[in-house]
């Protein structure tokens, strides 16, 4: 995930590395049934591709992948992959010829967009019968115990915070709606196998927290870190993170 829009907002240039290290990964049966639903496997677009996540799966199943995010930092930060072009570019302004596209692909960022612009320059380069497929996720799943001091954190303490894109994210994306036939979806979900360091460390990647770390100059995951604790068990333990997936797809 990356972020672009008409006006573009960088909220995670500041610290592109943490995020590439401490994101979780998207299940590989979501990008087996998008290249399963495109027309065919020459080239996928992935639009704000972040840290390149996404791309480099795509590349996986395609012959070419071009990734585009309009933060030079993140593209400076992504993963380098032999069918992978990268290029910092806004979504809505790609350099892609037209009708060339199979698959689009919006990984976490499709709330960021201009989206009558993106939709637009979908409809220029997608080749009829091409796909556009956003996705975000939800908030993590560990124990009751666990998720119940998650969201307190996520909404009671840095809920001023979040800029108010995050909005479409927590109604699961449904105030969207993309130009062309929906195309139905299966349930898919993101997974991590992780000790509670690492836990904490991905708190600690959310938008909202590095702006309450700039304006309060104080660590909220630090303040509650004795109750998350208490609720994870044995910190080196790994313990299973779950995200459930909001995947919107349309057909050309």
């Amino acid at each position: 995930m990356g972020a672009q829009s008409g006006h573009f907002s960088d909220h995670f240039s500041g610290h592109a590395a943490q995020y590439a290290a401490y994101r979780p990964g998207y299940p590989e049966s979501l990008f087996d049934w998008l290249a399963a639903q495109a027309p065919s496997t020459r080239l996928a677009w992935d639009c704000a591709t972040g840290n390149g996540q996404a791309a480099v799966a795509l590349a996986r199943r395609f012959d070419s992948v071009f990734a585009s995010d309009a933060s030079a930092q993140q593209i400076q930060q992504a993963r380098a992959h032999p069918r992978v072009t990268y290029a910092a570019e806004p979504a809505e302004r790609s350099s892609l010829v037209d009708a060339s596209v199979d698959l689009i692909t919006v990984a976490q960022a499709y709330h960021w967009f201009d989206h009558a612009t993106f939709h637009a320059e979908a409809e220029r380069v997608l080749k009829p019968g091409g796909v556009l497929a956003a996705w975000t996720y939800m908030l993590a799943e560990v124990n009751p115990e666990f998720d119940a001091l998650v969201y307190e954190l996520y909404e009671g303490v840095l809920g001023p915070y979040w800029p108010p894109e995050r909005a479409y994210v927590e109604r699961g994306y449904r105030d969207f709606t993309f130009p062309w036939p929906d195309i139905e979806v299966p349930s898919f979900a993101m997974s991590a196998s992780w000790p509670l360091e690492a836990m904490l460390q991905y708190l600690q990647t959310w938008s909202a927290f590095r702006r309450y770390v700039a304006e309060k100059g104080a660590n909220p995951v630090e303040e509650i870190r004795a109750g998350l604790a208490r609720a994870w068990g044995d910190p080196e333990k790994k313990r299973e993170v779950r995200w459930p997936l909001v995947v919107k797809v349309a057909r050309k």
